[in-house]
């Protein structure tokens, strides 16, 4: 049988997961169509935004994981959003927030290992408009939003 894991793992990550509404019918002891009415309200007023499975990085082959702190040219100011979108655009990229304090941005970055990293590093960070950036690696996560 063909292998199609890390087809599948990029796949799930983006969003194709969908709520078992039977399980929630049966937990709630409503029915199920009553569960997909409101579903697709809270998608609708966007309060559900997405549906992504939880992984084990580690052994999905993403165990390195590092936030990054980057501040921006002086001349970037003005529209942080700009560079921000461009950053969220790699698939390396697991979040990207626009912060307060000594710097302007904040990513998380998960990796196969420090080697691909490295690559990542290289290809995004010489990019006009960032000026300085610190990595702060993970050693181990103890806590998600999602588990």
């Amino acid at each position: 049988m063909k292998d199609i894991k890390n087809q599948l793992i990029k796949l799930l990550k983006k969003g194709y997961c969908t709520p078992q509404i039977s399980s929630l019918a049966k937990t709630l002891k409503i029915p199920s169509t009553t569960i997909h009415y409101n579903l697709k309200n809270l998608e609708k007023e966007g309060i559900i935004k997405n549906y992504s499975a939880v992984l084990n990085h580690k052994k999905a082959g993403q165990e390195f994981c590092s936030f990054i702190l980057i501040n921006l040219d002086s001349n970037e100011y003005g529209d942080p959003e700009k560079i921000a979108k461009d950053l969220a655009s790699h698939e390396e990229v697991e979040s990207v927030d626009i912060c307060t304090g000594d710097w302007e941005l904040i990513i998380k970055v998960r990796t196969k290992n420090i080697d691909e990293y490295y690559e990542f590093a290289k290809k995004v960070f010489s990019k006009k408009g960032i000026r300085k950036i610190k990595s702060l690696n993970s050693l181990k996560q103890i806590k998600s939003e999602f588990i």
